[in-house]
């Protein structure tokens, strides 16, 4: 059980606040036993402060003691490759042998902002040249396997390295390279199931960027738990209403929970996008996040969180942890 952060940024709140409450809530998750927590990488908007994701996990890892730290993701045609690598590779150095490398193809942002970012090619062959030699960089001589370029810092960290995706295209990325497969359903469940075939069904250990003997699968979910399911609807709401302001193109930070039957008249709720979701008390979530298991065969979940107020999200977190570990 694992955490995704996007260091959401509340009404009336700012970046600086933001990321003093993912902070305080990474110290929790790891005296509660999450697994691993990731920052995802996202520029231009005005709800979220996760953008420069090596520097979020830095801070991470400097107040955390057990629990893995990384990206999910790093939208690799954004970076430089080499310059991933040597960041990454700093990473593990200060902070040691629990550090993640997510990659995702997508630009996490719109397609002017990708511009602004220098995006290069995000086509499945390049993606998987620049793995590659991002393991050159992370191996024992530092060096890329497709050119005479050392990076002094990474060599020998052998830094993780994940596949994102959403789509079946994603899947048989992962599964071709030999890589664990981290799925975006928590706000593209339609290809879940397919992708996840799809990926063990491609899955090969003779790539030569193969890193697992078998499959393994890490699927995100929605979750939010309060003491009754009626307050973890309602806080839900909060989720609910940042996705229908993208639909409609309203640019606001995160927002006040509100009526669930309130924002049903509004046309919010009950958006497909966030129908992967376990949502209510201890014992409903449990359930519900046991009947996902069941049904995708994750090795392990990514939950997500939103909250308007950072200590509804650390309930939650604590909520988790009690029902499920």
């Amino acid at each position: 059980m694992s955490i995704l952060d996007l260091v959401p940024i509340s009404e009336g709140s700012a970046a600086r606040a933001a990321i003093a409450a993912s902070m305080s809530s990474a110290r929790l998750a790891d005296r509660l036993g999450f697994h691993r927590l990731w920052f995802a990488e996202h520029h231009n908007t005005p709800n979220l402060a996760a953008s420069a994701t090596s520097l979020l996990i830095s801070q991470a890892a400097s107040v955390t003691e057990r629990i893995r730290v990384g990206s999910g993701g790093v939208m690799l045609p954004n970076h430089a490759p080499l310059m991933v690598a040597e960041q990454y590779g700093t990473l593990v150095n200060m902070h040691g042998d629990r550090i993640d490398l997510g990659l995702g193809r997508a630009p996490g942002t719109d397609m002017m902002t990708a511009q602004a970012l220098g995006r290069s090619s995000a086509e499945p062959q390049a993606f998987a040249q620049s793995i590659y030699d991002l393991q050159g960089w992370f191996g024992e001589t530092g060096t890329a396997h497709s050119m005479p370029i050392m990076s002094a810092v990474s060599a020998g960290t052998a830094v993780p390295i994940w596949v994102l995706g959403s789509t079946v295209n994603g899947a048989s990325i992962a599964g071709q390279l030999g890589l664990p497969f981290s799925v975006a359903s928590h706000f593209a469940p339609d290809q879940l199931d397919q992708a996840i075939q799809v990926y063990k069904e491609a899955f090969s250990t003779e790539a030569p960027t193969a890193q697992i003997e078998k499959p393994y699968v890490m699927a995100g979910i929605n979750v939010m738990v309060a003491d009754t399911d009626e307050e973890a609807e309602r806080e839900f709401t909060v989720i609910e209403q940042m996705f229908l302001d993208i639909v409609r193109g309203k640019r606001r930070k995160i927002q006040p929970p509100v009526d669930p039957e309130t924002l049903a008249a509004q046309g919010g709720g009950n958006n497909p996008m966030l129908r992967i979701k376990a949502v209510g008390a201890p014992r409903t979530v449990k359930a519900q996040l046991e009947e996902f298991v069941e049904r995708t065969g994750a090795d392990e979940l990514i939950t997500v969180t939103y909250a308007y107020d950072p200590a509804v999200r650390d309930r939650s977190l604590q909520l988790l942890a009690k029902s499920w570990f």
